[in-house]
């Protein structure tokens, strides 16, 4: 048996913060608004009514375009106007508008629609499209708060290492540290996120280039943010657990008014982790404010600051075994006496930090007749680098990385980046519903500018204690690292300042030809002009790549609470690839890898908050360049991958004290053409376990107690596509404890892997292999006021 877990200490830093995001307008909306709410509750009697959560009325469509089918569109209705008040009576404020769980019709871990998977406010079981919402009412009775925890529980998707610094999945057996959203604009800057802000996080599977451009082919991941939407919350939570986790958080807000609304989250969490020396600080805080200057225009403005500073941990190496591991002759990953806390790295050097700041402009407008626009802005600082001393084969160490067999001997390497970026991007969004004749439509059309900028600096590490190589060996069962470590920048290490002008237009239509049948049809054409100077070579290079991304789909409606369907899309990644820093004589004449997708499905709500979902899905990804050994810094664009699966999931309310998320994921991701000598037709990808189940359930056993019992499967899979290491399948159960003591505190108790169960739980590369952790409790008390 695999040992316990446990650990302790704090790894050096060294300070990478500036500050220089400008906020004056948002600063003049908060100050405005708490201007105004203090006059309102300055008057006598004055008091906010409960806002009653309720699906918002549809607004009807042109009268040219009225049909008893247009029920099936969501709009918005214009506030109800408020009676004078006589001077005797006291004055009532109307609710500010629907909140966001009424526009998504979101009970518990069910919601009924999303607009981030098409730009409209869709049913899920009308979008031909693999989606899966985790709910804010989901992730917290879970008692996550990062995205790979999450996410675990999503059939499809893996969760990859991320050299042990930021959030990575592979989803449908497509690797990316890029493809992460918020409020549907990009989040590509590598690092760790939290869930303190978010209302609900969605996941999409398949190409999503029409709705999100570049990228995505296999799927994407979507924050959708806490807004200030006139719901009246006040909430403060503690939290505590094992390895002296300790964790605050605060959500606040209201509407002041008809025409203004508030709200704060912030947090803070402290904590050490179940592997030696593990630690970590981050905290964030997020005022909004909404605006209804008129019954038919909002403006919603946003602030974050975000900081997050940890040990970098790349894991565990794995077992060298005599002649070498190959494909036909798989290895393990090693843990020195079956102990999985400690840390193969160093405590006085590893390290990650991040902070980011983010400023965020909506405007929406209503123009009558089926006609809505909106225009979103957001700028965001990245500040970030990080330090790693690892197992590696740099430099021709013994074992290349992996504990010789003998297990006498590991090499460790070393190295840092400094990597921040700025974001700024403009999106302008129109809807029109209209029909032509019995033929109903909702185009979608629209514009999105954007320009990323950033340095890419890399700094390798040499050891004085090894003659200074770029390489120490230690005792792998002694392999905590004290030694002393010189980054020194080579002219082999990065160092390129980039900058990417995005230029991008699509439409789409949302076609309903009869009461049963369905089209979709889109395109989107991009410009990705990037321009990255070599620092180490003063050389120029600039690459434009302009692409289309087509996507259609056929949704067949036997009942309207069914809908089957058949999609296709394409999506392509630039060959300067997800992060795009750099240029180089190589990828200046590659193609972009394409990825094209194939799915059929079925959803159908066998109640009104129980949605069943099925697909079957062929993707194809090509273009995927393979080395030249002929000709060093130069690819051939011959790589293909083909990935094959299934997919099915139930989430909702089973009865009215029973919501569960079920899922299952059969992926068979398998390389088509090689993309390398060790990388050859057959292999499996990376990470990518052929069975993937999950089942979550939560039982309201009275009107105070309720209990949570969740289980995770994942059969094996390899740590790289060279299918020489061999991660074990492994089961992992999670159960809760919910108490609503008052109508004012209520209390949680989560216990993650109930049995202390060891497991592999993800990887980067055959020699950085992560441990899961072991039995985790944390106990939490909430205050609602």
């Amino acid at each position: 048996m695999l040992g316990q877990h446990s650990g302790h200490a704090h790894a050096r830093h060294h300070s990478l913060a500036r500050m220089r995001l400008t906020t004056s307008a948002l600063a003049i909306g908060i100050a405005a608004a708490w201007t105004a709410e203090g006059h309102a509750q300055s008057a006598p009697g004055a008091s906010l009514p409960p806002v009653s959560v309720t699906a918002p009325a549809n607004k009807p469509r042109s009268t040219t375009a009225a049909s008893p089918r247009d029920q099936r569109s969501t709009g918005r209705t214009r506030r109800t106007q408020v009676a004078r008040q006589t001077e005797t009576a006291p004055a009532q404020k109307p609710a500010f508008g629907p909140t966001q769980d009424a526009r998504t019709g979101t009970v518990g871990v069910y919601s009924d629609s999303t607009a981030t998977a098409t730009k409209t406010n869709t049913k899920l079981v009308n979008i031909p499209q693999s989606v899966t919402v985790l709910t804010k009412d989901y992730i917290r009775d879970q008692s996550f708060q990062t995205l790979t925890g999450v996410t675990r529980y999503v059939p499809g998707v893996a969760i990859h290492q991320g050299e042990g610094n930021r959030d990575e999945l592979v989803i449908r057996g497509v690797d990316s540290s890029a493809n992460f959203y918020v409020n549907g604009f990009r989040d590509d800057v590598q690092y760790f996120r939290d869930l303190y802000n978010t209302q609900s996080v969605e996941v999409l599977k398949g190409p999503s280039a029409l709705t999100f451009g570049r990228g995505g082919g296999g799927g994407l991941v979507n924050r959708t943010l806490k807004e200030a939407d006139g719901q009246r919350i006040y909430e403060a939570t503690m939290q505590t657990g094992s390895y002296a986790d300790k964790r605050v958080s605060l959500d606040a807000g209201q509407a002041v008014n008809e025409n203004v609304a508030v709200r704060l989250n912030a947090f803070y969490e402290n904590s050490d982790t179940f592997r030696d020396y593990g630690h970590f600080e981050r905290y964030g805080f997020n005022p909004t404010v909404t605006l209804e200057p008129t019954d038919d225009t909002k403006v919603k403005l946003s602030y974050e600051f975000y900081h997050d500073y940890r040990l970098a941990d790349r894991g565990n190496p794995s077992l060298g075994i005599p002649g070498g591991a190959t494909r036909f002759n798989p290895t393990v990953p090693f843990a020195p006496n079956d102990d999985l806390t400690t840390f193969f790295g160093s405590p006085l050097y590893n390290s990650a930090k991040v902070e980011v700041q983010t400023g965020m402009a909506v405007v929406e407008h209503d123009f009558g007749n089926g006609l809505t626009v909106k225009n979103a802005s957001l700028y965001a600082d990245y500040n970030r680098g990080y330090r790693n001393v690892y197992p590696g084969g740099t430099g021709g160490g013994p074992g290349g990385g992996a504990v010789t067999p003998d297990l006498t001997q590991l090499s460790l390497n070393a190295y840092q980046n400094y990597t921040p970026r700025e974001n700024a991007f403009n999106q302008t969004d129109f809807v029109y519903k209209t029909n032509t004749g019995a033929v109903l439509h909702t185009l979608a059309f629209g514009t999105e500018f954007g320009r990323q900028s950033g340095l890419s600096r890399r700094d390798s590490g040499i050891f004085p204690n090894n003659g200074n190589k770029a390489f120490d060996v230690v005792n792998p069962f002694n392999p905590t690292y004290f030694g002393p470590v010189v980054f020194t920048h080579l002219a082999t290490d990065a160092n390129s300042k980039y900058r990417l002008n995005i230029a991008s237009g699509y439409a789409q239509d949302q076609i309903e030809l009869t009461r049963w049948l369905q089209l979709f049809l889109g395109a989107r054409y991009d410009s990705f002009d990037l321009s990255a100077l070599d620092l180490n070579t003063n050389t120029q290079r600039n690459r434009v790549d302009e692409k289309v991304s087509p996507r259609a789909a056929v949704i067949v409606k036997p009942i309207e609470a069914m809908s089957i369907y058949t999609a296709w899309s394409i999506s392509d990644l630039p060959a300067s690839g997800d992060q795009f820093s750099t240029l180089n004589p190589g990828t200046l004449v590659l193609e972009p890898q394409k990825f094209e997708n194939t799915e059929v499905g079925l959803k159908w709500n066998i109640q009104p908050k129980l949605l069943f979902t099925a697909a079957v899905y062929e993707l194809t990804r090509t273009n995927v360049p393979i080395a030249d050994p002929n000709n060093p810094g130069f690819f051939f664009p011959s790589g293909a991958h083909k990935i094959r699966g299934a997919e099915t999931a139930l989430t909702g309310y089973v009865t009215k004290d029973w919501q569960t998320t079920f899922g299952y994921a059969y992926t068979d991701a398998r390389i088509a053409s090689a993309t390398s000598t060790i990388i050859v037709a057959g292999n499996r990808v990376q990470l990518v376990p052929y069975n993937q189940f999950a089942w979550w359930n939560k039982y309201q056993i009275d009107q105070r107690w309720a209990a949570s019992l969740g289980a995770i499967y994942f059969s094996d899979s390899f740590a790289s596509s060279d299918d020489t290491v061999r991660l074990p399948g492994f089961w992992r159960f999670d159960a809760g404890l919910f108490a609503k003591i008052d109508e004012t505190w209520s209390a949680q108790l989560n216990v993650e892997n109930i049995f202390n169960k060891g497991y592999w739980a993800t990887a980067d590369g055959n020699n950085n292999i992560s441990p899961g952790q072991g039995r985790t409790v944390r106990v939490s008390a909430r205050a609602r006021f």
